[in-house]
């Protein structure tokens, strides 16, 4: 396993597992195998609603925790000093640690500062090793950077081949802040899995373009969370340390780059709006659940 350094001196894995979308029937399973093939890096989310099958699986690995980089994230729900601070106590007691080695706010929306400031006094009381930002376009990270105490360690935004952040990490690179890549292939959309400049390129290496897509992000100083249930598509995942892309390689994959998401754009006010309403949906199923649970 490889390492990049935090700015704050903390050492994270490059390459991690991410439990998007993994259901909690299957979480425990999948974080198990992956640990088992070798990956240190946990990804999870308050909002993936899977943190106490992390928990389970770390617990049971029997892997000594400090050799774990346990990464979650707040949601927009527990935005704002108070309930940010409340939220992340929460994640420790779900995710079975007394720490947690990277606390992310998940979106740029609502009381973001709030929140932060709370992340900003647990980084200070030793309870997150380090904390940052997931989905801050580079107006929200240079805001952020400029105007709390601790710049952000990590930024943790959508990067793939059509979808490369180029100016986006060049605003982290001069803050200091580490590129962290969600959805690294792009889930497959724009036929990535079957691109030719990508297989070809992996077939000089032996490769599948899947393994291109990982290799090219690192050597970028990217950090990557490729995802999948399969135990034998885990191990290909982490393969990716035993070539290296050349200049043309890399040059061809730049070319590559369409800028535009393969999901949604964080500054399109009718995504806003789609947010808002999936934040005060999710407060309500879960009030109505909990209502429940005490009937």
């Amino acid at each position: 396993m490889e390492y990049v350094t935090l700015n704050n001196g903390v050492q994270m894995p490059t390459i991690g597992y991410g439990v998007y979308q993994v259901t909690k029937d299957e979480c425990e399973r999948c974080v198990s195998d992956a640990l088992e093939v070798g990956y240190r890096l946990i990804d999870t989310a308050q909002s993936y609603f899977n943190e106490e099958e992390v928990g389970h699986a770390i617990a049971k690995s029997g892997i000594p925790r400090e050799e774990i980089f346990l990464t979650t994230k707040v949601w927009v729900e527990h935005y704002g000093y108070d309930a940010c601070k409340k939220s992340v106590y929460t994640s420790l007691e779900k995710l079975k640690t007394d720490y947690i080695d990277l606390m992310l706010l998940h979106q740029p929306f609502s009381d973001y500062y709030g929140a932060y400031r709370a992340l900003e006094e647990l980084y200070t009381e030793g309870v997150v090793r380090a904390i940052g930002v997931s989905n801050f376009y580079p107006d929200r990270l240079v805001d952020i950077a400029n105007f709390t105490k601790i710049v952000p360690m990590v930024n943790h935004v959508e990067t793939h081949p059509h979808n490369q952040q180029t100016q986006a990490i060049e605003w982290m690179r001069k803050y200091g802040v580490q590129p962290e890549a969600w959805a690294p292939f792009g889930e497959g959309r724009g036929g990535l899995f079957e691109n030719k400049v990508l297989y070809s390129i992996g077939a000089k290496y032996g490769k599948t373009a899947a393994q291109v897509m990982l290799r090219w992000n690192i050597q970028r100083g990217v950090v990557v969370l490729p995802k999948s249930t399969h135990k034998e598509c885990m191990i290909q995942n982490i393969d990716v340390f035993d070539f290296v892309l050349s200049d043309e390689d890399m040059a061809a994959i730049a070319a590559l780059d369409t800028q535009t998401s393969a999901f949604f754009s964080h500054y399109d006010p009718a995504m806003v709006e789609w947010f808002a309403k999936m934040v005060e949906e999710r407060k309500n199923n879960h009030r109505s659940e909990t209502e429940q649970k005490n009937w």
